[in-house]
């Protein structure tokens, strides 16, 4: 999945596809490098309260749709792949879906009621990622006992609240949410541990790409993060990870081709 950023404050890349003909450009880019999903946010949803200060502000609904759509229709009349909306509101995900999306990605967890009822009525496959708190100040005062348990029982809750108002339970995919209301230390071991979470036996989304956990183990601005993306990359590949979102598409591409081909030759030779 590429991350296509229609925003101007985003942690990684704010500002460079704001316009939407060069959002296009971008997302055609990466399809062409091998992209099979492209993730389409027009709100910063960076999480405050830790390295990023306050966070991402809140934008209204009506700006992110004036945002988002020009870039979604442009694509949706170029590409045949799915289209996923990073949003968290339900009016933004009803416009999305109206306007040709395939998907929702949810860093909300289902949080508003109206998204809830967007995905029940439309049944669309929607990704709900797992956070705590608010989204200005998830990064204090953060506690787990056993992070990776948590996660699960909290998503298996979520789980159980949406086939409850009628989203059915082959609509869901589960994000542990790298980087949301966890520790550096947290991000590390939610990756270690990421079968336990693909034994809820929903597909598994993790997106790591260029978060600051990986400047906490070698110090590096998000945009020379590559290395340690495509490290959580192999760990989420080995446990069962069924997809990853990434900013780095032609890199993450080949390092996949060549995983998986090493798999293969260790599999043709036993």
């Amino acid at each position: 999945m590429g991350v296509l950023n229609v925003t101007p404050d985003s942690f990684s890349d704010g500002g460079l596809w704001l316009a939407p003909d060069q959002a296009v450009e971008h997302g055609l880019t990466m399809v062409a490098q091998g992209a099979e999903i492209l993730d389409l946010g027009a709100e910063s949803t960076r999480p405050g309260g830790g390295v990023y200060g306050d966070g991402g502000g809140r934008v209204s609904a009506t700006e992110e749709i004036d945002r988002l759509l020009p870039v979604l229709e442009a694509l949706r009349r170029e590409v045949d792949l799915p289209l996923s909306a990073d949003t968290r509101k339900g009016a933004v995900a009803a416009a999305a879906i109206a306007a040709g999306a395939d998907l929702i990605n949810d860093v909300g967890g289902l949080a508003d009621p109206e998204m809830i009822s967007v995905v029940a009525q439309t049944g669309c496959p929607v990704i709900v990622m797992h956070s705590r708190g608010e989204l200005a100040t998830m990064q204090k005062n953060i506690r787990f006992e056993d992070v990776t348990g948590e996660v699960c029982d909290d998503l298996q809750q979520t789980r159980q609240t949406a086939v409850g108002h009628g989203i059915r339970d082959q609509q869901l995919v589960f994000d542990p949410g790298i980087g949301f209301g966890k520790t550096s230390r947290n991000n590390l071991q939610l990756l270690r541990e990421l079968d336990r979470l693909a034994a809820l036996g929903r597909p598994v989304l993790v997106g790591a790409s260029r978060k600051s956990f990986i400047s906490q183990v070698r110090s590096a601005p998000p945009t020379e993060r590559l290395g340690g993306s495509l490290a959580a990359v192999g760990w989420a590949t080995r446990s069962g990870t069924s997809i990853v979102r990434v900013h780095d598409i032609a890199a993450t591409r080949q390092f996949l081709d060549v995983w998986n081909a090493i798999d293969s030759a260790a599999a043709e030779s036993a």
